[in-house]
């Protein structure tokens, strides 16, 4: 066994103090993108027991008016992969179109769409228990050209 020389020693100090003080910057400043380095928080917060629980989903209206589900079977696109990325949707609603244009390739004889929105269903919560009680909010909205 050979021994770590003291430049080896120096180096491997170095990339522990730099892995632990990203560690802490990432735990006081970080959020969940910054994973491994920062919390990811997913599972060690909770919502007060009363608090509406939201549930998000994918919906277009066909050119008939016809509202149709545009979930995973539909356009081969994850509900978490629009969820993560609602931000930029309501920043940029055209980025709906990708959602048209993969429930359009799926179902190429189905009417086109006219619409594409997510909708937030929020299911009313009192005592941690549901309610029975819901409504539905629009978060972002786009309209095709034709």
């Amino acid at each position: 066994m050979e021994t770590l020389t003291t430049r080896g020693r120096a180096v491997r100090l170095g990339a522990t103090v730099l892995g632990l003080a990203l560690l802490l910057l990432g735990t006081v400043h970080g959020t969940d993108d910054d994973f491994p380095f920062g919390p990811f928080r997913m599972y060690s917060t909770s919502d007060p027991p009363d608090a509406p629980a939201p549930d998000t989903r994918v919906e277009g209206v066909d050119r008939t008016g016809a509202v149709v589900s545009l979930g995973q079977e539909a356009t081969g696109i994850r509900r978490a992969e629009i969820e993560g990325q609602q931000s930029r949707y309501a920043a940029d609603p055209s980025l709906l179109r990708t959602v048209a244009e993969a429930y359009a390739e799926r179902h190429p004889a189905a009417p086109a769409l006219v619409e594409v929105r997510i909708v937030v269903r929020w299911y009313g919560i009192e005592g941690g228990r549901p309610t029975g009680e819901w409504t539905d909010r629009t978060a972002v909205s786009w309209e095709t050209a034709g």
